[in-house]
């Protein structure tokens, strides 16, 4: 039983350890380059959505303004 489990462990580790199965992107150099333009375009505007969501990109009402020079 811990013969199984150990070489059940082993191939999980293995498995993680060596890359996907199945290949996500292709082997051709230009279909590839392709895939990763049309991939990296889509993660892109991210960081925007990432700042629009959380009100990153709003100006902040709770800082105190000037006026004449002092701080009110």
């Amino acid at each position: 039983m811990r013969t199984l489990l150990l070489s059940t462990l082993l191939t999980v580790t293995v498995m993680f350890n060596v890359g996907c199965i199945i290949p996500i992107s292709s082997s051709s150099p230009d279909i590839r380059a392709r895939e990763n333009i049309y991939t990296s375009e889509g993660l892109r505007h991210i960081p925007e959505i990432w700042e629009r969501i959380w009100g990153l990109d709003a100006p902040d009402f709770a800082t105190p303004y000037r006026t004449h020079g002092g701080v009110i």
